[in-house]
């Protein structure tokens, strides 16, 4: 998430004194998941929030503590783009390669091409 957007976010938190109040679950994962992905220094990243440290600290000490309490589930599968034809460009690598007995190659960039392939060429 960009940092403007979450900084945004978390002053909605903010009362007239600057403290953080009653802080979502959901934004206190962002901030989370952020900062493990901040290529810098922590300190530029709650500087760019327009945190303090210790707020970051209790930032990431809330987040934790919802991850280990299973508040949060984090998924270990990732989405994957595919393009919208299904199909893989030439010259990406990808699809599957079948060398014929004849020395042909031919290339699906489709499983469901192969399989009709095979149907057809075993009758």
């Amino acid at each position: 998430m960009e940092t403007a957007i979450l900084k945004k976010r978390l002053n909605t938190f903010k009362c007239s004194k600057g403290t953080l109040r009653e802080v979502s679950s959901e934004v206190v994962m962002d901030v989370l998941r952020g900062w493990e992905s901040w290529p810098g220094k922590t300190s530029d990243y709650y500087r760019e929030l327009g945190l303090s440290k210790m707020q970051m600290v209790t930032m990431i000490q809330k987040a934790k503590k919802l991850v280990k309490s299973g508040a949060v589930t984090e998924s270990e599968f990732k989405e994957i783009a595919i393009p919208a034809s299904g199909a893989v460009p030439i010259g990406s690598g990808g699809g599957i390669e079948l060398q014929m007995d004849t020395g042909r190659l031919v290339r699906f960039f489709q499983v469901d091409h192969l399989v009709e392939f095979l149907k057809k060429s075993s009758l």
